[in-house]
């Protein structure tokens, strides 16, 4: 079994630091799966109804599992640092091609949505804010994308996951605090939980998958972690560990929404909560907090392709370069498209379901197809193919429709 870039990666791969401690790879993946997801958790399950926590389950557990493959999939082959390798070990040029389109469209996105999230959260705190440049008016939301961008370049530029780890710290303790201050809105300062909803919406439910497939959609970076850590074998107790911890924050956080505010809920869950509230304050500060910490993790995979391309790939002037202009590429895009909960629908559906689902079973089954025979797995991966594969089309139909209308 060949791998065509085994010698490049290798070279690459070893001028990275290494070492990432199973605690900070934790960390760091935890900050990969409970990212802005947590804060529309509870819009999707508003879409679906009550029945949708089922599927929230299912999605859990198979998000799961597909990472598990990936990791089987690069121990097929010493050399593979990445997920373009994995696309590569199996389908040749084409699959790296295609994989790093997909996963770096996705991650690009997400990042997008990191400053949506704040432009708007922000701008719900202090309202009717703005400043002028010259005879150019600058709006709140507008602004506040901006002020975002500049508080985040800095940690754009820090190369080493093991440092990124810290940041990624008050990220994931950010994720357990949100659900508590929806918690404290809704049994002390007077919202209450009277909200029956509904038990299942047909109609909602592609929107309602798309946006729990996307809570789910930390594939893209999962080898970059498991490559960084000093211990390799010890991943998939990272896996589990890290899956299951955001999957109790997410339910928690879905029923509390939910319970709280039913069908009236927003795309974020912080733009619901009652101003001037104590509780809301903290939740929209603890909300800010966790873009600040995940887009360097999220961008680390892009900047890192595109610095490997180049002839000055250990100039440090050149890395702060590129991630600058990635930066700035992601704001424009924001104050362009400010449709948060579609464009999260659309990431889930197309790129979540493709990257995290439906790419790591094809690149296994073509792995090992030798050694697979016709055995439960590889029924259970077939299975998985098909449904994904309807999911896919189904949610990305839906989110295009819906972000097509409001454009």
């Amino acid at each position: 079994m060949e791998c065509p870039k085994a010698e490049e990666t290798e070279s690459q791969n070893q001028q990275l630091p290494k070492g990432t401690s199973f605690l900070r790879t934790c960390f760091n993946e935890l900050n990969a799966l409970t990212g802005v997801g947590i804060l529309s958790i509870p819009y999707a399950l508003s879409q679906g109804g009550w029945l949708t926590l089922i599927v929230f389950l299912l999605v859990a557990i198979l998000c799961w599992y597909t990472g598990l493959l990936l990791r089987r999939c690069m121990d097929a082959h010493p050399l593979i640092k990445s997920y373009p390798d994995i696309g590569e070990l199996a389908f040749g040029h084409k699959g790296r091609a295609l994989v790093s389109i997909l996963m770096y469209l996705e991650l690009y996105l997400v990042a997008v949505e990191f400053l949506i999230l704040e432009g708007d959260n922000l701008d719900k705190l202090f309202p009717n804010m703005g400043f002028k440049i010259g005879s150019l008016k600058i709006g709140g939301r507008q602004a506040f994308v901006l002020l975002t961008a500049l508080i985040i370049l800095p940690t754009t530029w820090l190369k080493s996951l093991g440092v990124l780890a810290y940041v990624s710290a008050g990220g994931a303790l950010a994720s357990v605090i949100l659900p508590c201050c929806v918690l404290w809105v809704g049994a002390v300062d007077g919202v209450g939980f009277h909200e029956r909803g509904l038990l299942l919406n047909w109609g909602g439910m592609p929107t309602a998958i798309s946006l729990i497939t996307f809570c789910y959609c930390g594939h893209a970076v999962l080898p970059t972690l498991c490559n960084s850590m000093k211990d390799r074998s010890q991943f998939s107790k990272v896996l589990l560990v890290c899956f299951v911890t955001s999957t109790i924050n997410y339910g928690s956080m879905a029923v509390l929404g939910y319970l709280m505010y039913g069908d009236h809920l927003k795309s974020q869950v912080t733009l619901n909560l009652p101003q001037r509230k104590l509780g809301t304050k903290i939740a929209i500060y603890t909300t800010l907090i966790n873009p600040l910490t995940n887009y360097a993790v999220i961008i680390t995979p892009i900047a890192s392709a595109i610095e490997d391309k180049t002839t000055f790939r250990n100039s440090r002037s050149l890395s702060i370069l590129t991630r600058s202009v990635i930066v700035i590429s992601t704001v424009i895009v924001a104050l362009t498209v400010p449709f948060f909960g579609y464009i999260m629908a659309f990431i889930g559906a197309f790129l979540s379901v493709t990257v995290s689902i439906l790419l790591p079973c094809l690149c296994y089954l073509r792995i090992y197809k030798a050694a697979l025979g016709f055995r439960l797995e590889l029924m259970i991966i077939v299975g998985i193919l098909v449904v994904g594969s309807i999911v896919g089309v189904v949610g990305t139909y839906t989110s295009l429709k819906q972000i097509v209308n409001h454009l």
